[in-house]
């Protein structure tokens, strides 16, 4: 029998990778912007068209590449991050695999230019589908520029499976952010389809943050760090009160790496134990420092995710240095009410060394010196001598008793202080009831006084005509609704049916009915993140169908001066996060399903939720609302919003 195993040609292989490094234009993104970190460039540029798919361009100021190190650079396995196996577990650099650019070749137009600082002339090598097509000698300025064109070009199937310019642009703007988070001291722009999206100058982890998230985002941080022999934490945790409905602000660095780490997720939310709403997710960006040699990065080629050596001991110290951080900037709450706040001791002054007082005293103050006559006694400035705000006189020269008093039978117009402050003379008590005969007090008339003691209600009925309603509808545990019918009852979800009510309103709102809106006194500015505000600008003209009006929209924040009906000023901020969220993957092109998708997403927003007290009219107008509907069964998201139990099953249950 002949042997049947054989190599698979190189450029067959380089297709093999690119399914697993490249699977959409972010990842050619993330491995461009890696690699010019990894040459030590202080200023990187991101250009891209058409969110990636026809040009993703990356020019870094670097070290540049040698003639041998261009051509060699895009062949399988070749790096220059590592020599040997040991060197994984002491990784000081992003890639280290030597798949990137040979995978990225392999399926599309690449074109790039270096030059190294010392040599007068660069390299310009163009390359299609693994094929070298030229390679010359360039005037170019220092550093590597790499242009990837027409991506997917030979594999039709998978620029297929590509979604929308939206989507695409979304996962790009993710990786860029995440890149230039991590190297905040590197000059990071980005420009898409010739409008710049970022410029952001080198500066320290709150303004690079600031910078990127938007300008309201300062006012949310609260600093964490902690040295440990084990672990350095630095970074920033959002006040509980910003959390929101989706994870899009959550970020780990491990080593200047963006990684994914459930586990040390949930030493977060541990630390948030008791200070966020249900569903709600805190906002963080985390830089850890590790030693290299106590992690392991070589698990997937997106390298995002990472193997630590005591993963509980992470856990306690992250979970602990986040929680002491929301307690010293007092955002958890204190149990201990006779607490005095003025009393804190700041944490930074653990290490400062205690002061002297300085004390100053009056030498010349003597309290028993002896005092005269008609002498005023005032406090001066070095706290010596008392103030009264009258002088202490006798009334005859002479000391007897009977011809001695104290001027005006009493302090009159003043009052005895120790401080030097004039109190004026106020009129006496007796002056309240000049005019009064006090000796006959029933002499004094009143004034005749009404009091209502029942409320007076009008009605435009008589009490006997008013027949008293039996009640026909009970709220469960609440959460159902049980209402009796002639051949049983029906037990009623109400937040799945309230969901049903709400989005068929709102669908015909935005399809037939021109909804309502009221508008608000105090409009409301409304701050988002620049890929959150391209998607609010997409949805504008769907939501002004629904009732909202948007007076203005800048880089950073909208301003709403209109909202529909049926949602509150304090709703609007909920209503629009949960469509965000929802709509993360990418808004339908169909106009239908794009109404459909906003419909549902409001519905679930503002649907009365489980464990909600509802009074017998407001159950009533909830079980005659589902049934007025036009397919009251199913709620939007096609579960069962009620039940119906017959008289016979319910005699079942009782037979012996």
């Amino acid at each position: 029998m002949s042997s049947i195993i054989q190599l698979l040609p190189d450029h067959v292989a380089n297709q093999i990778a690119a399914g697993e490094v490249v699977q959409r234009p972010a990842s050619v993104v993330k491995e461009l912007l890696e690699n010019a970190v990894d040459a030590k460039a202080t200023d990187i540029k991101l250009i891209i068209k058409d969110a990636g798919k026809s040009l993703v361009q990356v020019i870094d100021n670097g070290v540049g590449m040698t003639v041998t190190d261009a051509r060699l650079c895009f062949a399988r396995h070749a790096t220059s991050k590592i020599r040997q196996a040991e060197d994984l577990f002491s990784l000081g650099t992003k890639g280290f695999r030597g798949e990137a650019l040979a995978s990225i070749a392999a399926i599309a137009h690449m074109e790039m230019k270096t030059k190294q600082e010392q040599d007068e002339l660069g390299t310009h090598i163009v390359i299609e589908g693994s094929k070298f097509v030229s390679q010359e000698v360039a005037v170019l300025p220092k550093g590597t520029s790499f242009a990837v064109k027409n991506l997917f070009y030979n594999i039709p199937a998978r620029r297929n499976f590509l979604k929308s310019d939206t989507v695409e642009f979304r996962h790009v703007m993710d990786e860029f952010q995440r890149v230039a988070l991590a190297h905040p001291n590197i000059h990071f722009s980005f420009y898409h389809n010739g409008s710049e999206m970022y410029n952001l100058p080198a500066a320290g982890y709150r303004q690079r943050i600031v910078g990127i998230m938007s300008g309201k985002t300062n006012e949310k941080l609260v600093p964490v760090n902690e040295e440990t022999d084990i672990i350095s934490i630095q970074g920033f945790v959002c006040k509980p009160e910003f959390a929101k409905k989706n994870r899009g602000e959550q970020f780990f660095f491990v080593n200047d790496r963006f990684i994914k780490s459930g586990y040390l997720h949930h030493a977060v939310m541990s630390a948030y134990d008791g200070l966020l709403k249900d569903g709600s997710q805190p906002s963080y960006f985390l830089y850890l420092q590790v030693p290299p040699n106590t992690i392991d990065i070589n698990i997937h080629p997106t390298k995002t995710e990472i193997k630590f050596d005591d993963e509980s001991a992470l856990y306690a110290i992250l979970r602990a240095s986040i929680k002491h951080s929301l307690g010293q900037f007092n955002v958890a709450p204190v149990l201990d009410f006779d607490r005095d706040s003025n009393l804190d001791t700041p944490y930074h002054y653990k290490d400062m060394e205690a002061e002297t007082p300085t004390i100053q005293v009056d030498g010349t103050f003597n309290p028993f010196t002896d005092d005269k006559t008609n002498q005023h006694y005032s406090k001066t400035s070095s706290g010596s001598g008392y103030s009264s705000g009258s002088s202490y006189s006798s009334g005859s020269s002479s000391s007897s008793s009977s011809g001695s008093s104290y001027s005006g039978s009493s302090y009159s117009g003043s009052s005895y202080s120790g401080y030097s402050k004039r109190v004026e003379p106020t009129a006496s008590w007796e002056s309240l009831y000049v005019g009064l005969d006090t000796e006959n007090p029933e002499t004094i008339e009143s004034s005749p006084f009404t009091f209502e003691n029942e409320e007076v209600t009008s009605s435009l009925f008589n009490d006997n005509e008013i027949e008293q309603a039996t009640q026909k509808t009970y709220q469960i545990h609440k959460k159902y609704i049980v209402s009796p019918i002639k051949s049983g009852m029906v037990i009623v979800d109400q937040h799945r049916a309230h969901q049903r009510i709400l989005y068929e309103q709102f669908l015909l709102n935005m399809t037939v009915n021109q909804a309502a809106s009221q508008q608000l006194l105090f409009p409301l500015d409304l701050f988002y993140s620049s890929s959150e505000m391209k998607l609010i600008e997409e949805l504008k003209p769907s939501l002004e169908t629904t009732g909202f009006v948007f007076d203005e929209s800048k880089t950073d924040h909208i301003v709403v001066s209109g909202i529909p009906v049926n949602i509150t000023e304090s709703e609007v901020s909920l209503v629009i996060e949960q469509l965000l969220s929802d709509l993360q993957d990418g808004i339908p092109a169909n106009s239908y399903s794009q109404n459909d998708t906003i419909a549902k997403s409001m519905a679930k927003s503002l649907a009365v939720k489980t464990g909600s007290y509802l009074t017998e009219k407001e159950q009533d107008n909830l079980v005659n609302g589902l049934f007025a509907c036009k397919d009251p069964n199913i709620s939007p998201f096609q579960k069962p919003t009620f039940i119906t139990m017959r008289v016979e099953d319910i005699d079942k249950k009782f037979a012996v």
